[in-house]
């Protein structure tokens, strides 16, 4: 059913109102006295509305949003798991909830533990010797770690080295830090398997390499079977190794990062160790490093010093690239990260590993005779379909699919990503669904090809019919968005 809403200002009614303040007890500021020209001329044009229907508006809206706990949600390199209500229960004790970050540090030794003993638990996860907490999100934590890299570079007067390097099959991000870090990006091809070319890593490989960003399993869901010679020649060349940790998901247990000779990487907590983040937020870019470059990590770093833990700022930490973020990172993402890992233990993230690699796998050969797979063979945690044939045979686009699946009940896959893979549609069951969801998944992909070949594009163009808004022109949405409300008058 189809369900459609008043904005709060369509909703308004002139007196009505939803609160009661206490009689002013106190002389009345005189607000020009105080602000001067900054001052208020007119009251600002709130909406007014009674209690009941600022709830019901609310409420009516938080049902409008998809979420894992609504159903699938195969969103390819996000990662978008079930989230364990423990983690919830955890991250709302009111230790943890209501500490002030301001607070001294003797009434917040247990908060600090936890952020000290999550690092130690993230470096064995990963082969790092030392994590900063700080980073908000993955590409925040892409340009933590590039600046380190920086740093480095010019620590040993080799500031000359500006270029990264970046295969063509990367996440948009990494060549969007590596220019916001003053690098210069320099694409690398992909072979034909889909995997980084050696042959032509090594042609780009000069005094002026900074380093390689490279993100293994990659984006078509392939892992890298050349790491130890990619990440050699690096190094030989003088640059160092950047582990972008987004799909770091296929690996846990398996193997680590920092045994293929990655110096530094960022992991995406908020999906590989399970925080809701659908939406934008919230995040955590937890960034690791081996030892060359801990000097470097962003203070202040909390250390345990006699059995007490206590705050190291940059006085003591003069390589420091200095603060990143304000206070310690997202406390309630990490929070539910220490949550996940203590619950799972080491076996129980082998496993996670083990399950999102087989529903990949599962799910991609119940869909490979709908779609090509943009490479064949076994796949890691996910793998990219090539909607390609389906548009040229029916006229029905990808993403003409992805506006199908949502009146299907589903959250589309990514779609046109990576670039390298025309009409991609890019799947991650993750290793939180059973069987029968993702049979009935490809059930309804199965149901979307018939009908784009019995109907052709015109059925598909008025999708999805099930929301609110139909079908937006995006590219209007992206370049003249109306961000707030136009009043008539």
């Amino acid at each position: 059913m189809t369900r459609t809403m008043e904005t709060v200002f369509e909703a308004s009614r002139k007196g009505r109102k939803g609160y009661a303040l206490p009689k002013l007890d106190v002389p009345a500021a005189d607000c020009g006295a105080v602000l001067g020209d900054a001052c208020r001329k007119e009251a600002p044009r709130l909406p007014e509305m009674a209690e009941v229907d600022v709830v019901r508006h609310f409420t009516g809206l938080s049902k409008m949003n998809y979420s894992v706990d609504d159903g699938f949600y195969p969103l390819g390199s996000c990662t978008m798991k079930y989230n364990p209500k423990l983690n919830e229960a955890a991250a709302r004790m009111a230790g943890f909830a209501l500490a002030h970050p301001l607070q001294p540090e003797d009434t917040v030794q247990g908060a600090l533990k936890l952020l000290y003993d999550l690092g130690v638990m993230l470096g064995e996860v990963t082969g790092m010797d030392a994590f900063t907490l700080q980073p908000a999100a993955g590409a925040h934590g892409e340009q933590t770690g590039l600046m380190m890299i920086k740093a480095w570079h010019e620590s040993r007067g080799e500031g000359h080295r500006n270029k990264i390097l970046v295969p063509d099959s990367a996440h948009g991000t990494n060549p969007a830090s590596a220019t916001v870090t003053g690098f210069d990006t320099v694409e690398v091809a992909s072979d034909d398997e889909g995997m980084v070319d050696l042959d032509s890593l090594k042609s780009l490989l000069d005094d002026s390499v900074a380093g390689l960003m490279l993100t293994n399993p990659n984006t078509l869901g392939i892992f890298e079977k050349h790491v130890l010679e990619l990440t050699d020649a690096v190094h030989k060349a003088g640059g160092l190794v950047y582990y972008d940790g987004a799909n770091a998901n296929a690996i846990l247990g398996k193997t680590r990062p920092g045994d293929m000779g990655f110096d530094v990487l960022h992991l995406n907590l908020h999906k590989t160790f399970s925080t809701p983040h659908g939406g934008g937020g919230p995040g955590s870019g937890a960034v690791g490093v081996k030892a060359i470059l801990e000097p470097f990590l962003p203070a202040p770093i909390v250390t345990c010093r006699d059995g007490r833990y206590t705050l190291v700022g940059a006085e003591e930490r003069p390589k420091s690239i200095g603060r990143v973020r304000s206070f310690y990172g997202n406390f309630g993402v990490l929070v539910r990260a220490y949550t996940y890992l203590r619950t799972l233990g080491a076996e129980g993230l082998e496993e996670v590993a083990e399950m999102a690699v087989l529903n990949a796998n599962y799910l991609a050969k119940k869909l490979s005779g709908l779609y090509p797979l943009a490479h064949k063979g076994c796949c890691m945690h996910e793998f990219v379909l090539n909607g390609g044939p389906l548009k040229s045979e029916t006229g029905v686009s990808s993403m003409d699919v992805a506006k199908a699946l949502i009146d299907a009940g589903y959250h589309p896959p990514t779609v046109y990503f990576p670039l390298i893979v025309p009409e991609a549609l890019m799947v991650e069951p993750t290793e939180t669904e059973a069987m029968e969801t993702l049979d009935k998944f490809a059930a309804s992909m199965e149901a979307i090809v018939a009908r784009a070949r019995s109907e052709g594009p015109e059925a598909f163009h008025a999708m999805p019919e099930s929301t609110p808004i139909s079908r937006p022109d995006e590219t209007t949405a992206a370049r003249n968005p109306v961000l707030r409300w136009q009043f008539e008058d």
